[in-house]
């Protein structure tokens, strides 16, 4: 069904946005930068609502069963890495590809020797010699195809030279922006001034604070996805996973733009038309619920012509240690070392 994008190199789409309530939106913040502002060749002010790395975090997120690091249960059949984290025996909690901030590469899933081992025959890897990158890409497919549509690099593997470039990539910007700035205080009802502490806990948390914040109005929102079709057509997997990368993508985009929009307390979105395609200019697009039962579809014909692991679950058990931090140690033999009364 997507024999028109065989020779398209970019499936661009765009959504416009705006606030659930009011005008105002908080915008994300980045450490030692605050908001990305920044001015058009046109002296138009710009801000970046949502960067590339945080939207691709949510759309991976639209795969889950709420509350879990699971699949959610409509995508049953594509293959994806389960973790089981153990101490002492017992299991202290679950985590997996879908989950992790980098997908496979995770310590907890290519650090366990019965993965990395089948992780190495998948994917034809030999230390020293150059890399068979199709048989790469089906290798990595077959255990989790979601991280070659948003990207893996398995730095924490071998000599880290397999890098796969995000497919499906997705930011916000807002246009033609102004500041809202505004302030409060955090009170402290009982002593103002801060000077009456509980015992023992000694931070500077007590008392009065005012503080400031800054919001921004604008006169668009706009969100964007591009989903490289060239990058997905040079994995060489064949027709069937290809229509499962483009509307597993869809159907991710869709699903993310009609629950995934509060991303903060103060940045409350929702979609203002439907989403749309800028290029191919005129091309359909599936709506939510199509291109799940396409996706569905696919995942089937892949499983039928062998592309996924048997079974598609990849099950493991990671055992996990706490690690001292060193200045709790240096506390600990600081505290050794005081007389005992």
């Amino acid at each position: 069904m997507n024999d028109e994008l065989t020779h398209t190199a970019r499936l661009l789409l765009e959504a416009k946005l705006k606030p659930v309530q009011g005008d105002r939106l908080q915008p994300t913040g980045f450490a030692d930068l605050g908001a990305a502002l920044y001015e058009r060749p046109d002296g138009r002010r710009m801000l970046l609502v949502e960067s590339a790395q945080s939207v691709a975090n949510r759309l991976e997120q639209t795969c889950l069963a709420p509350g879990t690091a699971r699949l959610d249960s409509v995508l049953e059949g594509l293959p994806w890495v389960l973790v089981k984290l153990t101490s002492g025996g017992q299991t202290l909690t679950e985590t997996s590809s879908l989950f992790e901030a980098h997908r496979i590469n995770s310590p907890f899933i290519i650090a366990n020797s019965v993965f990395e081992e089948k992780f190495r025959a998948t994917t034809s890897y030999t230390k020293g010699q150059a890399l068979n990158w199709p048989r790469v890409a089906r290798g990595i497919f077959s255990l989790d195809p979601c991280s070659l549509l948003h990207g893996v690099f398995m730095a924490n593997f071998e000599d880290g030279r397999i890098k796969i470039p995000r497919a499906l990539t997705g930011f916000i910007e807002a246009e033609n922006v102004r500041e809202v700035h505004s302030g409060g205080v955090k009170n402290n009802p009982i002593d103002p001034s801060g000077t009456l502490r509980a015992e023992g806990y000694d931070k500077d948390v007590y008392g009065n604070v005012p503080y400031h914040r800054t919001e921004f109005v604008a006169g668009k929102i706009t969100a964007y996805f591009n989903l490289d079709l060239a990058v997905l057509r040079g994995y060489a997997l064949g027709p069937d996973a290809f229509d499962l990368f483009v509307n597993l993508a869809i159907y991710k985009v869709r699903r993310f733009l009609r629950e995934g929009l509060r991303l903060r307390t103060a940045c409350d979105l929702q979609v203002d038309g439907d989403l749309r395609v800028t290029a191919p200019a005129g091309r359909p697009l599936l709506s939510e619920e199509e291109a799940l039962k396409a996706a569905q579809t696919a995942i089937g014909a892949c499983a039928k012509a062998g592309l996924f692991a048997t079974p598609p679950i990849t099950e493991l058990t990671t055992t996990v240690v706490r690690k001292e931090r060193k200045d709790d140690g240096a506390k600990g033999a600081a505290e050794a070392a005081e007389p005992q009364e």
